[in-house]
């Protein structure tokens, strides 16, 4: 009999701990995401969210504990393979994080200004790719102060398919956004994830988009796991504290 193949996590996190001063924010955080799984994060605010995708990316160094992304600890890693690591990695800003003096072609080709080995004609081949994806073919020569916030938030979204990433990264990917446009974007995660078989952590407090676009739901409470489970799962806890995210 054949046996069966075990598949590793696309991220795995390992009694993580991070305290900024006195305050501890995360303490023993456990976390597994699946290869082609989208993983929603909820929680308070100032609960650690955003610090442990930060970590991921090594935007923030722990106090303590194990990162593993493709299998390799990224905490033990080189300044060179923590480098190769985000180039496989896509992380979508709250802010968008847009860079205003360039228009949206720029503001795409930048992630590969470095990569020499991609012609520059493929280069804005894969540019008109990436629009087309996220509707924003006609936007193409404009400015990022002439988009709505959904569509600035479509390009900070196409500018990280730029480099084909395995993992996404998503940081309140709806935050400020009107409901229809906040559906929009949260469908266009779900297309990603369907269309390039990504691995996805995203951050919100929307639960609609909570619902839409997530295969699992985990809560942070006092800098751990507290509760995880599908969106249904959750929705007929009985925990007050699971409870208070969907009244």
């Amino acid at each position: 009999m054949q046996k069966e193949k075990i598949t590793k996590p696309e991220i795995s996190i390992q009694n993580l701990s991070i305290a900024f001063g006195p305050k501890k924010v995360l303490i023993d955080l456990n976390l597994e995401i699946n290869k082609g799984e989208n993983l929603v994060i909820l929680g308070k605010s100032g609960c650690g969210k955003s610090v442990i995708i930060k970590c991921i990316i090594g935007l923030l160094v722990p106090d303590k504990g194990i990162i593993e992304v493709f299998g390799e600890n990224i905490l033990a890693s080189s300044t060179e393979e923590l480098n190769n690591f985000r180039k496989r990695i896509g992380f979508l800003f709250q802010s968008g994080a847009l860079y205003d003096s360039m228009n949206v072609k720029q503001n795409l080709l930048f992630p590969l200004r470095m990569n020499k080995e991609i012609e520059l004609n493929e280069k804005e081949k894969l540019v008109k790719e990436v629009l087309e994806k996220v509707g924003l073919s006609e936007a193409i020569n404009k400015m990022p102060t002439e988009l709505s916030g959904g569509m600035r938030k479509r390009l900070g979204l196409a500018r990280s398919l730029m480099l084909k990433p395995e993992i996404m990264l998503y940081d309140e990917p709806t935050t400020g956004l009107d409901p229809i446009t906040a559906k929009e974007i949260s469908n266009l995660i779900l297309e990603i994830q369907k269309d390039q078989g990504t691995s996805s952590i995203i951050i919100t407090h929307d639960m609609n988009c909570a619902k839409i676009t997530g295969n699992r739901i985990v809560i942070l409470e006092q800098g751990k796991v507290s509760t995880e489970g599908s969106y249904k799962d959750l929705e007929q806890s009985k925990k007050e504290e699971v409870k208070g995210f969907f009244e």
